[in-house]
């Protein structure tokens, strides 16, 4: 059961070669991309299609390596997705949460960045572990720890970060690309069990 043991997987995420770890990053914020969007549509704010602009051209840099593409341009057009500061509201937290996850790969396509890959896996987690204290209302923490653990959603999540990084272990082609791409999107499904048809 290695999937219960982050410092072995973290372990592993940081010794991959940077193109598996920026694939590895760029599939966990396809997944986190549907919090964004329902956030945009039931608020107004945000623009889930400079994110999606965004992580596309990651993609295109990740199967096209020579490819000109100014990142840091993107970087400061991701930087104006924020949600309002003063938004302290569950959905904007997930929304931000897409965000920082494509700037930090974005950091790593502009130079050294060797936590990035860690921060963006542990942002997803994070997320998880607080729709499932939102949603259960469980006050006792040893109880919660425990619901949290156990939870369908920290199982899912945890299979789901398995499955890419056994996935981005294997050499980078167009076709392994497109499969990791294809695992990230999860069928329009994010990390906390919602889709747009969930609005």
């Amino acid at each position: 059961m290695a999937s219960t043991n982050p410092p072995g997987f973290y372990q592993r995420l940081q010794q991959l070669p940077l193109a598996a770890q920026q694939a590895f990053m760029a599939a966990l914020c396809e997944r986190l991309l549907p919090n964004y969007a329902l956030y945009e549509q039931t608020t107004g704010h945000g623009d889930g299609h400079t994110l999606r602009a965004v992580l596309n051209l990651v993609w295109e840099r990740l199967s096209v390596p020579g490819a000109s593409i100014d990142f840091a341009r993107q970087a400061e057009k991701l930087a104006e997705c924020e949600p309002p500061e003063g938004d302290e509201s569950f959905g904007a937290r997930r929304a931000l949460d897409a965000v920082v996850s494509i700037s930090a790969l974005l950091d790593t396509l502009q130079g050294e960045s060797p936590e990035a890959v860690l921060d963006v896996s542990r942002t997803s987690r994070a997320g998880v572990r607080a729709f499932i204290e939102l949603t259960e209302g469980e006050e006792d923490a040893n109880a919660l720890a425990l619901l949290i653990r156990d939870h369908p959603l920290t199982e899912d999540e945890n299979n789901f970060q398995d499955a890419v990084l056994e996935e981005v272990s294997q050499p980078l082609t167009k076709d392994t690309l497109k499969d990791i791409r294809q695992l990230g999107r999860n069928g329009g499904v994010s990390n906390l069990g919602l889709s747009l048809d969930d609005a």
